[in-house]
């Protein structure tokens, strides 16, 4: 059974920072591509971040390109977002996911 746990929300000021961790168990992790989405109350669930298996390409929504990285630790089998510049509308509910497969999120919230 996969297992993926978010951490490392919070409330932070605009331009503040925040790095995500997602642990993750049940899958041999380095091989599978991981994704970071996001989901804010009456808003549709975003693709925030995606990280290959192996050969390091990444993605990145337009709304977080420049200021969000996603990377990955394959020998402690975890998933971080590094999230800088974080602005109000990035608020919401972060979770790692590994295909269809989303753990619990971590919340983010941003003031103004």
């Amino acid at each position: 059974e996969v297992q993926l746990q978010a951490s490392g929300g919070g409330l932070v000021q605009a331009g503040g920072s925040l790095r995500l961790s997602c642990a993750v168990s049940g899958i041999t992790f380095d091989d599978y591509a991981m994704s970071w989405i996001r989901q804010a109350p009456g808003k549709e669930r975003e693709v925030v971040s995606c990280t290959s298996k192996s050969d390091g390409q990444t993605y990145y929504a337009d709304s977080v390109k420049g200021r969000f990285t996603i990377s990955r630790d394959d020998a402690k089998d975890m998933l971080y977002l590094q999230m800088n510049s974080l602005k109000p509308e990035d608020s919401a509910v972060y979770y790692c996911a590994n295909g269809a497969t989303r753990g619990q999120g971590t919340l983010v919230t941003v003031s103004s």
